[in-house]
């Protein structure tokens, strides 16, 4: 373990390995990382190699920066920058924006590679004549208000951001001695689905991976100091004897409800620290978190936090891409990896101590094919426990594979059109949307059997959330990505229609096709839309992803044909369900129970111990004892509130 004379030492050793030309400033933590501040900021991109060199030798990553007083006038560096760029970067004036307390100029463009220029050469050059170093970020071919208000919101507050990152970087490189002990608590989503949340420990260290709220309650909305039934919809944060700024870190794996649902309300109460999540999970968060406010206020319902307290979470979020690692705790190093599950998903890699112990989180993940995404990451530099989904972890929970899932899909769909009928497609707004798009526009555009002339509605978040798939190309599928990029976005095909209007217009018109928000029917755009449409035997309702124990799509899954709905009075009543209701497996983001335990068997390194979470107490059981006799390897399934000691 480091100590503070070798802590000061890496500032020293960068201000020694600076060129004199460079007239170095000043070196200092701010977040995981370590900014440098110099006079001379051409001086340094330059020479290709320096911040490399540099970077490598003190193990830490180096940021450059100008000092303010040597940086050009705004409105003349704006100037210099469009002479700069090429015409067809697809950069407006409004698209450049200067935060002089990072000396950083922020460039959102729609072909950023323009920008960028082969090898670096017009950021390069953007440096060398400005003195402001600039950040690139691309525009969405389609409109997004989840993305310009994150982008602004991030501009107006960087003197916060500053002040906040200077003080996680002295919390991370603080003094400590070698931990004598680790263990983990399982605070929510072991043997359950819903409000995940695993607190690891040393005995200087507090990280919280993910903190999620249960399905149900969370489009609900409940009061956190609600009676012990309802409490089972939070993780059981009270049980850690923690403060909640006991806490270094909160590490979020990906960008829904039940694994982030819950981290505002930590804002709520005092939280202060930082919440690293990759930057497509960011949006995606911010997407989620305002919808959930608004879905339980107009179902009649008190949110556990409100929109200032997003917008607080939002402003404490350090991103990082996959395969960066970064210092949570003096002791403590995170690595993201690509999970398969949703834009942006994570497994997270903890490297605790000087190689004392390394854990791998799964958070959800899918290692199987996928039209959206490549499959989760199977490489990692050591395993000593790994925690892993089982959600679809029975030994029952073999699905089907894709082709002959969009196959069945889409000769339903048939079926229901040439009935003058119409289909209904219940669907997370993130993941699933877009799978299930991408395999209608595939079908629907070149098999002449599937052309249907008929309407394909989109309605909820479905069309915000693809919106903010194409501003992070990167993290999609190199085949996906390539349509992007040739602005032949999937996603914008002329098959789709947004939803405008009453929703009653579209129930009225002829057969059509309805991907609607709410996978599990327990609110949203699926939910109105199931109302208008259940009673008539022509229509369809399909299910293709999870749905929870207690919901109302697992209970239509299970055979009930009448349900108790709000009527416009708020009172229930009793609603036969006359439409056809079926499920079509093999679309979900989860893997399946084959999946599962060919990834654990593909795993490089091989984990020493295994422990299975997030699933049906049976699923996570019998996952676990199959992967303990496959691999011949501690393997359990705890239950929320053990702990678990490593070392």
């Amino acid at each position: 373990m480091e100590t503070n004379e070798s802590k000061e030492d890496i500032l020293t050793t960068i201000k020694r390995l600076m060129p004199e030309e460079v007239k170095f400033v000043e070196a200092r933590y701010e977040g995981p990382d370590i900014a440098v501040y110099v006079e001379n900021i051409p001086a340094i991109f330059n020479d290709d190699h320096l911040i490399r060199n540099i970077s490598a030798n003190v193990k830490k990553k180096l940021v450059v920066r100008s000092v303010e007083d040597k940086l050009m006038d705004e409105e003349e560096a704006r100037k210099r920058i469009f002479e700069i760029l090429p015409s067809d970067a697809g950069v407006n004036p409004e698209n450049v924006r200067f935060v002089k307390e990072f000396s950083e100029v922020y460039i959102e463009a729609a072909k950023p590679g323009l920008v960028i220029g082969k090898e670096g050469s017009t950021l390069k050059k953007i440096v060398i004549e400005t003195r402001w170093v600039p950040k690139v970020l691309r525009i969405p071919t389609m409109n997004s208000d989840v993305i310009k208000s994150v982008r602004m919101m991030g501009l107006a507050e960087s003197s916060f951001r500053k002040k906040f990152l200077i003080n996680v970087g002295k919390r991370i490189n603080k003094p400590i001695a070698k931990s004598e002990w680790i263990k983990a608590t399982a605070l929510g989503g072991f043997k359950e689905v819903g409000r995940s949340s695993l607190l690891i420990e040393t005995n200087h260290s507090k990280i919280l991976i993910d903190c999620g709220l249960s399905p149900e309650p969370s489009v609900k909305g409940l009061d956190a100091n609600a009676g012990s039934d309802e409490n089972k919809a939070f993780p059981y944060l009270d049980s850690a004897n923690i403060t909640i700024n006991d806490l270094d870190a909160v590490v979020l794996t990906h960008g829904h409800m039940d694994h982030m649902g819950f981290i505002p309300y930590l804002f709520k109460f005092g939280y202060e620290g930082p919440v690293y999540c990759t930057p497509p999970t960011k949006d995606l968060a911010a997407l989620l978190l305002y919808d959930y406010i608004k879905l339980v206020q107009r179902s009649g319902g008190t949110p556990l936090y409100d929109e200032k307290d997003v917008k607080k979470m939002l402003s404490h979020i350090i991103t990082r891409d996959y395969h960066e690692v970064t210092n949570l705790t003096n002791e403590i190093k995170l690595t993201f990896h690509n999970a398969g599950h949703i834009l942006g998903s994570s497994t997270a890699h903890l490297h605790i101590g000087e190689g004392m112990y390394n854990i791998v989180h799964t958070g959800d993940m899918k290692y199987g094919f996928t039209r959206l995404l490549d499959p989760a990451d199977v490489k990692y530099p050591k395993i000593d426990a790994l925690f892993i989904e089982s959600t679809y972890g029975g030994p029952n929970d073999i699905t089907q594979n894709r082709q002959q899932a969009e196959l069945n899909l889409m000769e339903n769909i048939k079926r229901t059109i040439d009935n003058k009928g119409k289909v209904l497609i219940p669907l997370f707004a993130v993941g699933r949307s877009q799978e299930l798009m991408l395999a209608l526009e595939s079908y629907m555009t070149n098999n002449p059997k599937y052309k249907f002339d008929v309407p394909v509605y989109l309605d909820g978040m479905i069309l915000e959330a693809s919106a903010i798939h194409t501003a992070y190309p990167e993290y999609l599928k190199s085949s996906l990505q390539r349509r992007i990029l040739s602005n032949a976005s999937p996603f914008e095909s002329e098959i789709f229609e947004i939803a405008k209007g009453e929703r009653s217009e579209i129930v009225e018109k002829g057969p059509a096709i309805i991907l609607a928000s709410g996978g599990m029917l327990n609110g949203g755009a699926s939910l109105e839309y199931f109302k208008a449409l259940a009673a008539d035997p022509k229509n369809t309702l399909m299910f293709v992803g999870y749905n929870s124990a207690s919901s109302m799509g697992r209970r239509i899954q299970n055979g009930v044909r009448e349900v108790a709905l709000p009527g416009e009075d708020g009172k229930l009543v009793d609603m036969k369900i006359g439409m056809n209701a079926m499920t079509i497996e093999g679309f979900s983001g989860h893997s399946d129970r084959r999946q599962l335990m060919d990834f654990v068997e593909n795993l490089k390194p091989t984990p020493r111990k295994i422990f299975t979470m997030h699933g049906e107490e049976s699923k996570c059981e019998d996952l676990a004892r199959s992967l303990g006799n496959r691999l011949h390897v501690e393997s359990r399934s705890p239950m929320d509130l053990d702990t678990i000691r490593f070392k």
